[in-house]
C-alpha cells in the first residue's frame, strides 16, 4: 500500500508532508484555531452529521445520480463512461454541500454574517442560497473581470440578498477576490465566518472542505458497486482549487485498482500567463494561507493566469492534491480552451447535458482516454455543475450569434 493511501489526513498542524499549514497574519491565527476546534468537535457530534445529512437530502437533492453516458461511450468506442451528477444539485453545482457544512458550523459558532469569494459565481451563489435560508448578511467579493463574464451568477447572488463587492486590483479573478475576503475577515472576524470555497487556504480548510466534499465518492463508490458490482478504473475530475476532485478522489485513495486524473487549465498553452496548470508551469510556494504547487516567477512573484473557465483561473492548486501528486496516487493533466470549448459541445450533442466550462475540462480527458481503454472498463466523471452561466461566453467562443 502506498503511504497515500495509508496516511490520508493532515497532521495535526495541517500539513500534507511538505504542504499546506497556516501562513496567516497574527490576528487570523485565533479565529483559524477557533474553526479548527469547532470543526473537529462537529465532525464528531452525531446531531451535527445527522443536520448536514439531512439539509444535503432535503435542500440540496441528494443522493446525485451516477449515470451512464451510453452515446458519449458508443461515440467514443472504448470504457464505459459515468458521470457523477453534481450539476443536479439545488444552485446547480457541488459548491453547496460544503456551503451548507460550512453555514451549520457557523452557526454553532454564533456568527451571523458571512463572506466568500467566488470565481465562476457557482460557490457565491451557494453561498448567498445558505446564508439567505439560515438569515445571515452576506457578502461575496468577485473579481471583476469575472463578474462580467459570470453576470447570471452576480445576478442570482444579489436576487438572494447578497451584496457582490466587485474587485478591481490585479488581475480582477479569483486570487484577488480572495484577497479582499481575507481582508474583510481580518477586520470583521468577531462576527464573520469566511466560507472558503475550495480544498485551499490556511488549515483547517482544506481537510474540512474535503470532509464536507467527500460525499461525492461516497455516493459513488455506492453507486458503482451497485450498477457494476466493482469499483471503477478510472476517476476523473477538474481541478481548480480541487474541491469536486478532492471530494470524489478521498473515498478511494486506498483501492490500488482505481486510477485518479485531476484535469487543470492549459487555457491558451504551457506559456506563462496563458494558462493555470499549476503543475505544468508553477513551483512549491506559500500563497494565501497555505503552502503548494502555484505559478510563480523566479523572484517569487504570482504570475498571471489564464482559462475560458472562471472557476479553474487561480495560481495555485490545493496542498492535498499536491502531495497526492508526489505520492504519485494521483496523475495531473491538463486541457485547454479549445479541448474543453469541444467537449463542451461534445457533452451537450450527444447527452443533453450542457456541462460547466469546469466539468468540460474534464470531459475533455476522457474524450482522449476512454478510446484507449477496454469496452469492459469503467470510468467515472465527476459533472461537477452545470453550464447555464458558461453558455454565452461559449456561445461567443464557438461563433454562434446570441439573439439581441
Amino acid at each position: 500500500m502506498s503511504t497515500a493511501a495509508s496516511k490520508t489526513l493532515p497532521d495535526t498542524h495541517g500539513h500534507f508532508g511538505p504542504y499546506g499549514g497556516r501562513f496567516v497574519p497574527e490576528t487570523l491565527m485565533h479565529p483559524l484555531q477557533e474553526l479548527e476546534e469547532a470543526y473537529l468537535r462537529a465532525q464528531n457530534d452525531l446531531e451535527f452529521q445527522q443536520e448536514f445529512e439531512y439539509y444535503l437530502r432535503e435542500f440540496c437533492g441528494r443522493p446525485t445520480p451516477l449515470y451512464l453516458a451510453e452515446r458519449l461511450t458508443r461515440e467514443l468506442g472504448g470504457a464505459k463512461i459515468y458521470l457523477k451528477r453534481e450539476d443536479l444539485l439545488h444552485t446547480g453545482a457541488h459548491k453547496i454541500n460544503n456551503c451548507i457544512g460550512q453555514i451549520l458550523l457557523a452557526r454553532r459558532m454564533g456568527k451571523d454574517r458571512i463572506i466568500a469569494e467566488t470565481g465562476a459565481g457557482q460557490h457565491g451563489v451557494a453561498t448567498a442560497t445558505v446564508a439567505a435560508m439560515f438569515g445571515f448578511k452576506c457578502v461575496i467579493y468577485m473579481g471583476a473581470v469575472d463578474c462580467e463574464r459570470q453576470a447570471l451568477n452576480v445576478y442570482r447572488m444579489k436576487m438572494l440578498g447578497a451584496e457582490v463587492v466587485p474587485v478591481h486590483a490585479g488581475q480582477q479573478t479569483l486570487k484577488e477576490a480572495i484577497n479582499e475576503a481575507m481582508r474583510d475577515w481580518v477586520t470583521n472576524v468577531r462576527s464573520t465566518h469566511y466560507i472558503l470555497g475550495t480544498v485551499y487556504g490556511a488549515h483547517p480548510y482544506p481537510l474540512m472542505v474535503r470532509n464536507f466534499q467527500r460525499v461525492i465518492g461516497d455516493e459513488a463508490r455506492r453507486q458503482i458497486l451497485e450498477k457494476e458490482e466493482r469499483l471503477p478504473d478510472l476517476l476523473v475530475a477538474c481541478v481548480g482549487g480541487g474541491s469536486n476532485a478532492m471530494g470524489l478522489f478521498y473515498p478511494f485513495l486506498k483501492d490500488s485498482s482505481v486510477k485518479m486524473i485531476g484535469v487543470e487549465a492549459g487555457g491558451e498553452g504551457i506559456e506563462a500567463g496563458k494558462h493555470a496548470a499549476r503543475f505544468q508551469g508553477g513551483s512549491i510556494g506559500v500563497l494565501q494561507g497555505t503552502r503548494s504547487f502555484l505559478l510563480q516567477d523566479e523572484f517569487g512573484q504570482v504570475q498571471l493566469t489564464h482559462s475560458v473557465s472562471a472557476g479553474l483561473d487561480y495560481a495555485a492548486v490545493g496542498p492535498e492534491h499536491a502531495w497526492l501528486r508526489d505520492q504519485k496516487r494521483v496523475e495531473y493533466t491538463f486541457a485547454t480552451d479549445s479541448q474543453a470549448l469541444e467537449a463542451f459541445q461534445k457533452l451537450a450533442r450527444l447527452e443533453g447535458i450542457i456541462p460547466a466550462l469546469e466539468s468540460a475540462h474534464a470531459i475533455a480527458e476522457v474524450i482522449k482516454r476512454a478510446p484507449q481503454m477496454r469496452r469492459d472498463e469503467l470510468i467515472v466523471i465527476t459533472l461537477s455543475g452545470r453550464g447555464d452561466k458558461d453558455v454565452a461566453q461559449a456561445a461567443a467562443k464557438v461563433g454562434l450569434q446570441m439573439p439581441k
